[in-house]
């Protein structure tokens, strides 16, 4: 069954971060769609000083930051700006990315994910789309033990649904270690569903 609702629908919302993970989708924002995967040009991918991802803008053709893109409802937005911390801990902007759209309607969190994966190979889509961006913390620094775990439950995702391995080992793993703290584990998941800052 292909994707029925056109893009236009709601808000186009890119997910580089925790928003990996389809299941804290699904919990901070019930309404979401998974739609595809999308790359953004000209930005890297860091964990900033407050220990969570963020993307910098570098201008290098080189530098790409790739994520997961959701439709959000106006609801799911409010939301997602709770958890993002909207606007002390990051601001709203709308930026040029391309998009590969996933060959079936699938609404996170969805089992194996074969169905719903992504052919990067294929001519993407330029979209601009919401992201949350932090331009005044943006020197490397190390990730909060709890959003270790939620990464690599991103990761996991990501890679599933068409985000290159490539990438993940260059750019993320650089940061995320994919050992955890399983002591961290229930805590990880409260932060999931509400988060609250440290």
């Amino acid at each position: 069954m292909g994707s029925s609702a056109p893009l236009e629908d709601g808000t186009i919302y890119f997910g580089f971060g925790s928003n990996l993970w389809l299941s804290q989708m699904a919990m901070r924002c019930p309404n979401s769609e998974y739609l595809g995967i999308a790359k953004l040009p000209g930005y890297k991918w860091i964990i900033n000083d407050r220990g969570y991802a963020n993307v910098v803008q570098t201008l290098k053709e080189a530098d790409v930051v790739w994520g997961l893109v959701y439709r959000l409802t106006a609801a799911d937005e409010k939301r997602l700006d709770a958890n993002e911390g909207v606007p002390e801990s990051y601001t709203k902007e709308m930026l040029s990315t391309e998009l590969w759209a996933s060959p079936m309607q699938c609404k996170a969190p969805f089992g194996g994910a074969d169905e719903c994966k992504v052919d990067i190979d294929k001519k993407p889509e330029k979209r601009d789309m919401l992201v949350y961006i932090d331009r005044r913390r943006t020197t490397d620094d190390y990730p909060k033990k709890e959003y270790i775990y939620r990464m690599n439950m991103g990761i996991r995702d990501a890679v599933k649904v068409g985000v290159p391995e490539g990438y993940v080992e260059k750019v993320m793993r650089k940061f995320i270690s994919q050992e955890e703290d399983k002591e961290i584990e229930a805590f990880a998941m409260k932060q999931a569903l509400d988060f609250q800052d440290e």
